[in-house]
């Protein structure tokens, strides 16, 4: 999480630079509302469409900035949180434009007398720009109030999936009007400073990548087609395994990742951890779907043998990597899928690292954890099943007592995110390095 802090506050802070490199001579001088709020709007405007161009690059998923944001779940939550950055300064733009012509208009405000504007060359850029103001401010206002309803529908959790999916791609035709809105209405003596060059290229990359979301293009490019070979219902925690056969293509993936899963193309692509490791013989891949939504609740009823499958993946940096010789795991409920497929890794490929493997759950399902049994000590792996009603809550001084030199060891965690961040504030609070805490934040929008 501090990468993706310190990448929105770098990224506003280079692009305040670059504005304050445009502007410095111009600041000394200004007297007055009406002639700091004409600079505040353009400041203002500049960061909120750079870090939207920041955002929407992001949303073709580049696989690249997987290993430096530690995966795909923290590039979803900068994705995020540069896109919440980008709607409150456009709220803050927009107050700046809007807000003084209704005080002006009630009375409460005087407009300063505008002099002459200076003559621009017949023909030249800055005129031709000019002569597109009104419209740049009507569709970029337009614009605004698409981009800000959408963006506020993918913070709602109640927001249905599907819905949130179908909609949220909208963003990227309101974004290309803002950039045109952008283009035309920034201060075209920051096109020759600092300033220009950098909103060009953000404003161009971004455009690439409003397009490519618009059509469906992915930076990663990687969907294979399969078809479900097999279900696998488990009735004690409402989930059903589903198995995958898949055609060539596939590049493989190790334990712990995930993949967009499009089981029904009305649905769209759901993410899924894989549940299995993978081997290029037998070319299936499983995931565990825990009902939890419309869409999921139904699909015990609607999911076929036979139906069409597309993956597109894999992605995430969850893969039990570490230098520690000893691994704790912790698992709660339907986040035990990354373990489930690094079991059965390790019972393939062997592996001497010590591991202790926390597997808790509300609902004690048998057709689950017998496998799970089997296959922890084939994978010579300690596993405690934690089962709340006769167990209690894990808590971290239990998990210390049953794990001598857990300071020593990576711990890897999937499960709900407050069980999660209290095992983690418990253990480093008491000397476990954060680093060597693992947590997906499984939270796509």
């Amino acid at each position: 999480m501090k990468a993706v802090h310190w990448i929105v506050w770098g990224s506003l802070a280079l692009l305040s630079a670059a504005w304050w490199l445009s502007e410095p001579a111009q600041l000394a001088a200004l007297h007055g509302f009406f002639a700091w709020r004409g600079v505040l709007t353009q400041y203002t405007g500049a960061l909120a469409i750079g870090v939207m161009s920041l955002a929407v690059m992001l949303a073709v998923r580049p696989r690249w900035l997987e290993g430096p944001l530690d995966g795909l779940d923290k590039l979803y939550r900068l994705h995020k949180w540069l896109g919440i950055a980008g709607l409150t300064l456009a709220v803050t733009h927009w107050l700046l434009a809007k807000g003084p012509k209704w005080l002006v208009g009630w009375g409460w405000l005087e407009r300063p007398k505008r002099g002459p504007r200076p003559p621009l060359e017949p023909g030249s850029l800055e005129q031709i720009f000019a002569q597109q103001r009104g419209l740049a401010e009507s569709v970029g206002e337009w614009a605004f109030y698409a981009a800000a309803a959408l963006m506020i529908l993918a913070l709602i959790k109640w927001f249905p999936y599907r819905r949130f999916m179908q909609t949220h791609k909208w963003i990227a035709v309101a974004y290309l009007v803002l950039v045109f809105h952008s283009v035309v209405l920034v201060k075209f003596a920051y096109w020759s400073q600092p300033l220009g060059p950098l909103l060009a290229v953000l404003m161009a990359l971004g455009s690439v990548a409003a397009v490519m979301s618009l059509f469906g293009v992915r930076a990663s490019g990687r969907k294979v087609d399969g078809a479900v070979a097999a279900i696998q219902p488990y009735p004690a925690l409402d989930a059903l395994g589903v198995e995958i056969a898949l055609a060539p293509g596939w590049p493989g993936h190790q334990a712990g990742q995930f993949a967009f899963v499009t089981l029904h193309g009305d649905e769209g692509a759901h993410p899924f951890t894989l549940a299995s490791a993978w081997d290029p013989e037998q070319a299936r891949v499983q995931v565990v779907i825990k009902s939890l939504g419309d869409y999921t609740g139904a699909l015990a009823q609607r999911l076929r043998v036979g139906d069409a499958v597309q993956l597109e993946g894999p992605y995430g940096c969850f893969t039990f990597a570490g230098e520690a010789r000893r691994q704790i795991w912790v698992a709660g409920g339907i986040g035990v899928t990354p373990f489930m497929a690094r079991l059965q890794a390790r019972a393939e490929q062997g592996d001497d690292r010590e591991v202790d493997f926390f597997y808790c759950t509300a609902q004690y399902e048998p057709m689950l954890i017998e496998p799970l049994q089997a296959l922890a000590k084939q994978a010579g792996v300690r596993l405690h099943v934690w089962w709340n009603q006769r167990d209690g809550r894990l808590d971290v001084a239990q998990l210390q007592a049953r794990t001598p030199g857990w300071r020593e060891a990576d711990v890897w965690f999937c499960g709900p995110a407050g069980f999660g961040h209290s095992l983690r504030e418990g253990l480093c609070g008491e000397g476990l390095p954060a680093a060597r805490f693992h947590q997906e934040l499984f939270e796509m929008r």
